[in-house]
């Protein structure tokens, strides 16, 4: 390659599709090429500009991709030619030189894309079953979002199987079209690694499996394997794109949106956001409660997304604790017992009712392992306040 070539892929190809490739995962669009048409357009500026037909027929074009592809990439499923498939002629709408209309994408317009068309499958449950479900699904990460009328689709869908130690719950490559929730017993998750089996984790009561296949429409990623008798609920690829699925999406880009707005994190790139906003966990305190005390084992890093905390640190035994810090949303704590493998070093308390995103350990070695460095360089901020108060007294 060229030193020009070198030069413009470097300045302006490189940062062109970083950004859209960023865009894409965020937002990961079921029909990428409508939405990137769309994206482009609004970069140019030219939003809102082409005419109907235009529209229609890239509309049309790509309908007759999409079945082309569904022909020849499955042996199971019947579909008519690509050339029968047609999209209908919008009715005729009087021109308004000055008012600009949105664009129309395939997404909107896709027939496959109706949520109206969705039947929910109803499995019978007794009540108390179906109020056991909603205890479960309310500890689950993948479920805890759900409520009301949503949660309850979700428990009317859901199928109680039982298998039996040894069996194959799911298979790596397997096409995947439901995920489970385990009611009793224990599985292996064993993954192909260097040509071997690998053993990676166990599942155990209340925990979900599975559901990567339907989120990404991917093979399934492990080989699940009963250990010993179990208890599992199935939920269905269909109750879950349309219930669990766009709910678990807005989820993420409240969450993103707020991230982005965290001074630790503006490092990160909008996929890393993303992947941080899918584990993390929301918890509540009421005024005055204890989110940590002093000296306590710590495996759980705090971001104050609403409300307001106090820090309190017992700087000399037999002496009250001090307030050494307050906590505003955006402000984050917890940190240092994670880094250090320490007690937790001060008490935090709600001043007001507080809501908090939450890691654990492992997510927050996992992603926020970049920012470590930050993180022990803001640690001796820390180290400095008994010391500042002391000489306040």
């Amino acid at each position: 390659m060229s030193v020009q070539n070198k030069d413009y892929a470097s300045t302006v190809l490189n940062p062109f599709l970083k950004d859209i490739v960023a865009t894409l995962l965020v937002k990961r669009p079921d029909e990428p090429l409508p939405f990137l048409m769309n994206l482009l357009q609004k970069k140019l500026g030219r939003e809102g500009q082409l005419s109907e037909k235009a529209e229609l027929h890239m509309l049309r074009k790509e309908v007759a991709r999409l079945k082309l592809q569904a022909e020849h990439g499955s042996e199971d499923e019947h579909s008519e030619s690509a050339e029968e498939d047609t999209v209908e002629e919008l009715p005729q709408k009087p021109s308004h030189p000055n008012r600009h209309r949105s664009a129309v994408s395939a997404e909107a317009y896709g027939k496959w894309n109706k949520k109206e068309d969705f039947r929910p499958r109803v499995i019978p449950k007794t009540q108390e079953t179906e109020r056991h479900l909603s205890e479960r699904l309310s500890t689950s990460f993948m479920f805890s979002h759900l409520h009301g009328t949503e949660k309850n689709i979700v428990i009317q869908a859901m199928e109680e199987k039982k298998v039996t130690n040894g069996e194959t719950v799911i298979k790596e490559g397997d096409d995947g079209n439901e995920l489970y929730i385990v009611e009793s017993g224990n599985l292996k998750c064993y993954k192909k690694i260097a040509g071997e089996n690998k053993h990676i984790k166990d599942y155990s009561s209340g925990d979900a499996f599975g559901e990567l296949a339907l989120l990404y429409n991917a093979p399934r990623a492990a080989t699940i394997i009963a250990d010993g008798q179990c208890i599992l609920w199935s939920l269905d690829r269909e109750c879950f794109n349309h219930i669990v699925k766009d709910a678990a999406m807005k989820r993420r880009e409240k969450y993103v949106e707020f991230l982005s707005k965290v001074e630790l994190l503006t490092g990160m790139d909008p996929y890393e956001r993303s992947q941080l906003a899918d584990v993390l966990k929301t918890v509540t305190f009421a005024a005055n409660d204890f989110v940590i005390k002093q000296g306590e084992e710590g495996n759980v890093f705090y971001i104050v997304e609403e409300g307001n905390a106090v820090a309190t640190k017992i700087i000399q035994p037999g002496q009250p604790a001090q307030e050494v810090l307050r906590y505003a949303p955006g402000d984050y704590f917890g940190e240092l017992a994670l880094i250090r493998n320490e007690p937790r070093a001060a008490n935090v308390q709600s001043v007001s009712d507080l809501k908090c995103l939450v890691l654990d350990r492992h997510s927050f070695k996992r992603l926020l392992g970049p920012l470590e460095d930050i993180l022990r360089r803001n640690a001796k901020h820390y180290e400095e306040i008994p010391t500042k108060a002391q000489k306040s007294r």
